[in-house]
């Protein structure tokens, strides 16, 4: 498994699992559990929930997944803005802990920008980390801007990585989040890295897929996981598809492979707003 280093040193995997629609029918708990564990067994080790997923119930189903092997994973949640008062983030991710039967969080995100001040929020994850409760703080959704008010906040360095949309078709943030990011060695994670599979279908995406032998959305994720300071995380509720987003990890895309996927999928030449799902 490839990894990507925290701004403290701390290595985590460059792909891991998102669990996104998870927890949003009961019937289907027990077969997106095992798919998490499926990924934990092959190195996706880092698994990805949010208290609005499902209303909760998505913590409910990694719960299910690490039972008896909370060591083995590196557990990412989120608050939502509306929770993000210092008091409602402290109350939000007691909740998350709750329902994921943990005792620790090793990185607790700021779902987007809300209205409460970051002054709060922070103070608010602040509390957390002094009780063990978050071992890591981050945000998802910040752009440029919001990414420089952020950090030039008193403690706003310690912000851990930034979650983003992020993939072949959505590469407004090359323009100057990244870069920005990666000057800090502050890594993103690229959330719906295969556009929720809307991604297959380009006759260029094919193209690449076939020299390798491997599905397009395996080519378009092992594009994304060749970015450096980036950290995959698609969702997968079956086993064969989590079995296919490993296998991603192992293709090595040439210089011809990417020629034909900025052709197809032209890097931003200018500033874009960030784009959200």
């Amino acid at each position: 498994m490839r990894t990507v280093m925290l701004p403290d040193g701390e290595a985590v995997p460059a792909l891991g699992l998102g669990t996104w629609h998870m927890g949003e029918r009961g019937a289907d708990r027990r077969s997106e559990a095992d798919a998490l564990r499926c990924g934990i067994d092959l190195g996706m080790t880092l698994i990805d929930t949010a208290e609005m997923y499902a209303s909760g119930g998505s913590e409910e189903v990694v719960a299910d997944a690490i039972r008896g092997r909370r060591d083995a994973v590196f557990l990412v949640s989120k608050v939502l803005p509306f929770n993000a008062s210092r008091n409602g983030t402290v109350e939000a991710c007691e909740a998350s802990l709750s329902r994921l039967e943990v005792e620790t969080i090793d990185l607790y995100l700021l779902h987007w920008p809300g209205s409460y001040p970051l002054e709060d929020t922070l103070a608010g994850f602040d509390e957390l980390k002094r009780a063990g409760k978050i071992r890591y703080w981050g945000v998802s959704n910040f752009d440029t801007g919001e990414m420089q008010e952020l950090t030039a906040l008193d403690g706003g360095g310690a912000c851990a990585t930034n979650q983003v949309l992020y993939n072949l078709d959505r590469r407004g943030v090359e323009y100057d989040l990244l870069p920005w990011c990666a000057a800090r060695s502050i890594p993103v994670m690229a959330y719906s890295p295969l556009e929720q599979g809307r991604i297959a279908g380009n006759r260029a995406l094919a193209e690449v897929a076939a020299r390798h032998g491997v599905t397009e959305t395996q080519a378009a994720l092992a594009w994304v996981l060749d970015r450096d300071g980036v950290i995959a995380i698609p969702k997968a509720s079956r086993l064969d598809h989590v079995r296919q987003n490993r296998a991603a990890l192992d293709i090595r895309l040439t210089a011809e492979d990417r020629r034909t996927l900025d052709t197809a999928f032209p890097p931003p030449t200018s500033k874009r707003p960030l784009e959200i799902l």
